[in-house]
């Protein structure tokens, strides 16, 4: 995946910038994307079904109050970064808000965005599986 984003930065002639140049609303608006296309993957992977019913199962699982109960389970697992990433996120004022969510919801599903929007940033890809995975079985285990 490295090379595929070296290669990225080359064909559009986009620099290197310090990741501690970004807002944090700026990681979790990457983070949001890429934590969406990583449960995709993991929601096609599990089966082949029709289009309506991949959709609904990846929705259940990027929408806010999910990420925020994800973050909650993973507070405790985040690295001193981590948690100041997850902290500037949650804390970021943002003009936006969740449709079915509480604020404080939102806002903890916007530090989890941060997170993963950091950790895709700085080539952490295993990390950010590994909280992906801990996050869901933290899901799963609170039905």
């Amino acid at each position: 995946m490295e090379e595929s984003i070296a290669y990225l930065r080359e064909q559009f002639q986009l620099p290197r910038q310090d990741i501690r140049t970004y807002s944090p609303l700026a990681l979790a608006y990457i983070g949001d994307g890429i934590y969406e296309l990583y449960i995709r993957t993991i929601v096609v992977g599990r089966g082949n079904r029709q289009a309506s019913k991949l959709h609904h199962a990846a929705s259940r699982l990027v929408k806010a109050p999910t990420q925020a109960l994800m973050a909650e389970a993973l507070e405790a697992e985040f690295t001193p970064k981590e948690e100041a990433v997850y902290r500037r996120g949650r804390n970021a004022k943002s003009y936006t808000t969740a449709k079915n969510a509480t604020t404080g919801q939102y806002r903890k599903a916007t530090g989890f965005e941060a997170v993963m929007g950091y950790l895709y940033l700085t080539g952490q890809y295993i990390r950010m599986i590994d909280l992906i995975k801990m996050g869901l079985e933290a899901v799963d285990e609170g039905k």
